[in-house]
């Protein structure tokens, strides 16, 4: 949040952008829910204020079939319109990978979270973090 594509956004449009969250895949040797670091960084995003954020994927598409139910079971007054959703400015992706380093009886697996931002309209990657955190293992 505190990198120069949100400030360079903000300048060039005069509004907060809009967000959306992909895929983020798991590379690594375990079985690690990608779905926690996707929710940590769209909580970040809302918490900040700074940014708007739309749903992506299942989530987006359960929001569309709620909206067709609308138009033949709702009153008219109170059924969503169809073509009003947000169109996302910037999308974020990423991926987890994980190394394993094992020497007699100790283990260390080293983990990497390594994140994207990209300009959905010209492609241009803005912004690219990364966390890395190591597990010690001794047996």
């Amino acid at each position: 949040m505190g990198s120069a594509w949100l400030d360079n956004h903000v300048r060039a449009t005069g509004e907060r952008p809009v967000v959306i969250v992909g895929l983020v895949y798991n590379k690594s040797h375990e079985h690690i829910s990608a779905e926690t670091f996707i929710k940590d960084v769209e909580r970040a995003f809302i918490n900040s204020g700074r940014v708007r954020l739309v749903q992506a994927g299942d989530k987006r598409e359960e929001l569309r079939r709620e909206r067709a139910s609308q138009q033949d079971f709702a009153s008219v007054e109170t059924a969503k319109a169809w073509g009003l959703e947000l169109g996302a400015d910037y999308m974020l992706n990423g991926d987890i990978n994980s190394i394993v380093d094992t020497y007699q009886r100790e283990k260390v697996t080293y983990y990497q979270v390594n994140l994207e931002l990209t300009d959905i309209e010209s492609s241009e990657v803005v912004w690219i973090g990364e966390k890395k955190i190591r597990k010690y293992i001794r047996n």
